[in-house]
């Protein structure tokens, strides 16, 4: 059955999205470059077109993201330094870290910031690197995160966000009476989107026959490891006993390290028959484009 009978309904991830999914399963730590007509090829099993695929390879290179490693009349495309970075926190929050806070040990990483009203766009930049980090929002300046959170990459000072680190404060500790822990967690992070999230993904995935009109094992590992990660990418590891009972990522990460055992050796296999690559320097080595 073809890429093309897919359900629309359905709407197949980003190709961006699906190819750090890509990147981060199948050319991280290979050293390698891969020949643009396999990216074609990969994405073509999940109904994502040659323009898609050859804009996001133009976008992420641009981006740093990519590196163009040039062989006669092709091209081929590796990692960065900065993507591999990217790729291997992924791999952490996914394999290492997981979605389950179950052994939380109490403590709190406290941050607060003042920014002058004409830093708009250094407010919106941190407010955003703070939610990639696992941060909540108490108010007032006042962010949350439930474990000991190294912020010196968050508050990285130099460049355009040079005065970060000057006006942020940051704390460890433990709540103490009379906090109400499950009621600031609700206060700080949206319990509701987070369990959406899953429950999507358990209606997708938790069944005998996931994705039934997907050709083959890889298309259907791409697309549930892609739709994995965008969710642990923003879930901040809530610790499991301050969340409403039955917390649905508990059951999901069941599921996905069940579907792993399932797919994963099927979907190598037909990605080392489908990769043409080269061999390139490492990517702390290599020339973005």
């Amino acid at each position: 059955m073809g890429a093309e009978s897919l359900d629309r309904t359905d709407p197949t991830p980003r190709p961006q999205s699906l190819m750090l999914t890509f990147l981060g399963n199948y050319v991280v730590r290979r050293d390698i470059a891969v020949f643009s007509g396999s990216f074609i090829e990969v994405f073509g099993r999940l109904g994502v077109g040659e323009h898609a695929i050859r804009s996001t390879l133009t976008r992420m290179a641009g981006r740093g993201l990519l590196a163009r490693h040039r062989r006669g009349r092709r091209m081929h495309f590796g990692l960065t330094g900065r993507s591999e970075r990217i790729l291997l926190d992924g791999e952490a929050r996914v394999w290492r870290r997981g979605a389950v806070n179950a052994d939380w040990d109490g403590r709190w990483t406290v941050l607060s910031f003042t920014m002058p009203e004409s830093w708009q766009r250094q407010r919106h930049d941190l407010r955003s690197r703070l939610v990639w980090a696992g941060f909540g929002p108490l108010g007032n300046g006042i962010w949350i995160a439930p474990s000991r959170v190294d912020v010196s990459e968050v508050v990285a000072p130099g460049g355009r966000d040079s005065g970060f680190a000057e006006r942020v404060k940051v704390f460890h500790g433990t709540a103490e009476e009379p906090t109400d822990v499950g009621r600031m967690i609700r206060d700080a992070f949206d319990l509701d989107g987070l369990a959406a999230g899953y429950r999507a993904f358990l209606e997708r995935w938790d069944r005998p026959e996931p994705l039934p009109a997907a050709p083959d094992d890889l298309a259907r590992f791409l697309w549930m490891m892609t739709e994995w990660l965008g969710l642990v990418r923003v879930d901040p590891r809530l610790p499991v006993q301050h969340l409403p009972p039955e917390w649905p990522a508990v059951r999901a990460q069941e599921v996905l390290h069940e579907l792993r055992a399932r797919y994963e050796s099927g979907a190598r296999a037909i990605a080392d028959e489908l990769i043409e690559f080269v061999p390139v320097p490492c990517p702390g080595l290599a020339s973005p484009a």
